[in-house]
């Protein structure tokens, strides 16, 4: 049975790092996913901004999505200045109508970042209301919630992390994913290595870019690689590389059907 993600991040490049995975295997198995970023990406970078960044970020997300067989939604939210308002929440309802989604994954509501957080709250403020005709009524309202679930982080405070669903994704997705994620050269190979302080580790070569950034040498990237380590008591034989996903008591339960859809 074919079923919709979506898969909701702050930026272009954030649905990519938590859930490219999953992505290209879904998409493998013929299901429909779409990646959205609540924002445009302008300020994610240290020498470009404005549109001439927007553009490039969105080029990059294009890509990606090509690589791994998806669809990709970037909205016009200014990077670093998104607020979880009554008109984003609105447009959100109504585009989680239009797409109809099983599965909806989203940051955590516990983040550094200010856009992830309010990216989490408009999505969770979205939840149960997608199903009120009442509400943004121009747009038919769902049957029945989706499952909302939220993408693996590290951070422990107000609590940790606490998966529901742990992915193992095979050398060949692996490779996929490093591809989607290579394909976003302002991020990988230029901000966020800027933001952490070893830009000049970077090689020049794009081949050599390519096994510099399988490394792992960025902690985002890093949390990823180490999530089999982290989850092993969840897993079975071997598995060098996982994703896991934490459901959120606001959406519908997770169900015996979906589950053997999504994830086995």
């Amino acid at each position: 049975m074919e079923r919709t993600v979506l898969v909701i991040g702050a930026h272009p490049d954030d649905a990519d790092i938590r859930a490219g995975g999953f992505a290209c295997r879904l998409a493998q198995a013929g299901h429909e996913v779409i990646f959205v970023s609540m924002t445009d990406g302008r300020a994610g970078h240290h020498e470009q901004g404005g549109i001439e960044l927007v553009e490039r970020r969105r080029a990059e997300a294009a890509a990606a999505a090509d690589i791994a067989g998806i669809d990709y939604c970037i909205l016009k939210a200014p990077d670093g200045r998104l607020r979880p308002t009554l008109e984003r929440r609105e447009r959100l309802i109504r585009l989680i109508r239009r797409l109809s989604p099983d599965l909806v994954l989203t940051h955590r509501p516990n983040d550094y970042h200010p856009d992830h957080r309010y990216t989490s709250q408009l999505v969770r403020d979205a939840a149960y209301m997608v199903t009120g005709p009442n509400v943004c009524p121009g747009t038919p309202a769902l049957d029945s919630n989706p499952v909302f679930a939220y993408l693996l982080d590290t951070f422990d405070r107000p609590h940790s992390f606490d998966p529901d669903v742990v992915i193992p994704i095979p050398p060949d997705l692996v490779d996929r994913k490093y591809k989607m994620l290579d394909c976003h050269e302002s991020q990988v190979y230029e901000w966020l290595p800027y933001n952490a302080g070893i830009i000049e580790e970077v090689p020049d070569d794009p081949d050599r870019r390519r096994e510099w950034l399988e490394t792992d040498p960025l902690a985002s990237f890093a949390e990823m690689q180490g999530a089999a380590d982290r989850l092993r008591d969840r897993l079975e034989g071997d598995v060098e590389y996982a994703e896991a996903f934490e459901i959120s008591e606001y959406g519908a339960e997770l169900d015996d059907e979906l589950t053997a859809n999504l994830f086995e």
